[in-house]
């Protein structure tokens, strides 16, 4: 190793530490244009601890890692580059060192330099008070996420309907996402140190950060007290903690739809089915379905105990399949759009799904046969 002068920042950490830490945060950094120091992933080593940071403005991750440090500092180095280079170095010790305009790392035979920008540029990430917080199990929170935010809109003309509602309320979590044609809801329990109702919007794009964060980390090794995720929440912002990593993100202010009012109470028939034969026939008659309307038939002929999944176009041809299920209650159809359809039956677990209908001009209810704590609503198509 060379004996030039440090600037600053002089640590040394195994090369797995370095490259987990880096998966961490190196997404959240992107192609930013117009300020690139966003590019950046912030290398921080203070108060006995070696943290790396990355940040978009909207959210901000930061990732601690074990680590010793010779001298405290902060550089930073564009987050593709370093994280490639850490990634090619063998699993060895790796020193990192701030000399100038450039971030040395030395590992065994390898020596580097990358060019990085000081680090007082770099944006601060908010902090948020840790007095109150919820808590739950990280493997329940990343499932409860996975079954509801393909319901969020994808564009954000109504801002809240481009996030996720949170609502904390004692022991339980409801998380729900609706674009106005489908919504999805799930519960799940958690453990809060206030009493003290919440409802918050969060971004579906910090979900979908955190769904990665937890994949990274539930996928490494984790200790057994480090397999719970926390809420912190404050007037406009979120802090996520699990095991050694923060995910900040501001929240989406305004008012989300009362959605409760839209459940059904009650369906008039009720149908147990084969989900994969489901699937299957769903996709069968997709073929046949109105381009742009997307739409497929579904009858429950009374007392036969089967459902017609049906499509008819002018352009493609026609399709009819009939399929065994139980069927209880009134004659009954609707007609709905195929790829909403498909998106909660794929999100399902069981073998066995529950469908709830009024009529062909309200929203029907799709349920795990076992999991009363998921539903899956779709608005029809009238006709």
């Amino acid at each position: 190793m060379s004996d030039e002068k440090s600037d600053g920042l002089k640590i040394f950490s195994l090369q797995e530490n370095l490259k987990q830490g880096l998966a961490l945060v190196g997404r959240v950094a992107g192609k930013n244009v117009n300020l690139p120091i966003l590019n950046n992933v912030l290398i921080k080593a203070d108060e006995g601890k070696i943290r790396l940071i990355a940040t978009n403005l909207e959210v901000g991750v930061i990732s601690t890692v074990r680590g010793k440090i010779e001298q405290a500092g902060a550089f930073t180095v564009n987050s593709k580059i370093i994280t490639d280079c850490v990634n090619l170095l063998p699993n060895k010790k790796i020193g990192l060192n701030h000399k100038g305009a450039d971030l040395v790392v030395d590992c065994e035979n390898y020596q580097v330099k990358v060019k990085g920008q000081l680090a007082d540029e770099f944006p601060l990430i908010p902090e948020v008070d840790k007095k109150n917080f919820f808590s739950a199990e990280a493997e329940a929170v990343k499932k409860a996420i996975s079954q509801v935010i393909f319901a969020a809109a994808q564009s954000e003309t109504r801002l809240e309907l481009s996030g996720v509602l949170f609502v904390f309320a004692g022991s339980s979590l409801i998380i729900a996402a609706t674009d106005s044609y489908r919504l999805a809801e799930k519960k799940i329990q958690i453990k809060s140190s206030s009493e003290e109702e919440k409802r918050i919007i969060v971004p579906a794009k910090t979900l979908q950060e955190l769904l990665r964060v937890l994949s990274v980390n539930l996928d490494g090794e984790v200790e057994e007290s480090d397999k719970e995720i926390r809420f912190y929440v404050s007037d406009n912002q979120i802090l996520f903690t699990f095991g050694s990593t923060e995910l900040v993100s501001r929240l989406i202010e305004g008012q989300y739809p009362d959605y409760q009012q839209i459940i059904p109470s009650a369906g008039k028939t009720t149908i147990m089915i084969d989900r994969q034969e489901l699937i299957r026939a769903v996709k069968m008659a997709s073929l046949f379905s109105k381009a742009g309307i997307n739409d497929v038939n579904l009858d429950f002929p009374l007392g036969k105990n089967q459902v017609v999944i049906s499509a008819v176009s002018g352009q493609t041809g026609e399709n009819i399949t009939s399929l065994a299920a139980k069927v209880n209650g009134n004659d009954n159809s609707i007609v709905v759009n195929y790829r909403y359809l498909l998106d909660g039956l794929s999100i399902i677990e069981n073998e066995t799904v529950k469908i709830e209908v009024i009529d062909g001009n309200t929203p029907c209810i799709i349920r795990s046969e076992q999991d009363e704590s998921y539903l899956y609503i779709i608005m029809p198509i009238k006709q």
